[in-house]
């Protein structure tokens, strides 16, 4: 069921079944905001990833070395509990000829994210639909997410971080180039 089609009465009923009185003062307006907030939390399924992708050709013809964005905020919600997890992407893809407006790579990443997820499932949604749209020859992504799920029920330990990486094309094989993305990949990496 899609976030549209629960109205405040819903969530209305949803107060009401876990204790609550949705017409006490804190919580009147409750349901309208939690109707908005899914909407705009899974609004990557109304997103086509092909519409957020525009490649250039001019500028890329002699670049063939690894470009890289890091610190793409991640905010999701896990399948299992709809609860969130939340952390940064970074993504980096060896050109062929065409390059990709940079904020365009963090409207990919918002595009999946924002769609009910597991994080294995996001990092290789991310990576499949860089490559088959841009074409590139090689295409990495690494994520690295806090579960709620994990932190504030069931094992409840607080910080851990989950990382999971896709490498495509030429990152498959090419040790040399692998090593570097996951290098440049790395978070400890000195300020300018």
């Amino acid at each position: 069921m899609m976030a549209e089609k629960f109205t405040e009465q819903d969530w209305r009923r949803f107060l009401i079944s876990i204790g609550e009185d949705p017409d006490r003062n804190g919580l009147v307006e409750t349901p309208a905001r939690v109707v908005n907030a899914w909407a705009h939390w899974t609004s990557g399924y109304k997103q086509n990833p092909a519409d957020v992708m525009k490649a250039f050709e001019d500028g890329a013809e002699h670049y063939n070395e690894l470009i890289v964005v890091r610190n793409i905020p991640v905010y999701s919600h896990c399948e299992h509990h709809l609860a969130p997890f939340f952390g940064k992407a970074t993504i980096g893809y060896l050109p062929k000829g065409k390059i990709v407006g940079l904020s365009k790579l963090t409207r990919l990443v918002d595009c999946f994210m924002k769609r009910l997820q597991v994080q294995e499932r996001l990092t290789m949604q991310v990576a499949n639909a860089l490559m088959e749209m841009l074409e590139p020859r090689a295409a990495g992504v690494v994520i690295r997410c806090r579960h709620l799920c994990m932190e504030s029920r069931g094992i409840r330990t607080a910080g851990e971080e989950t990382v999971t990486s896709a490498m495509l094309g030429e990152l498959q094989d090419n040790l040399a180039m692998r090593t570097e993305f996951l290098d440049l990949a790395r978070e400890d990496l000195g300020r300018w």
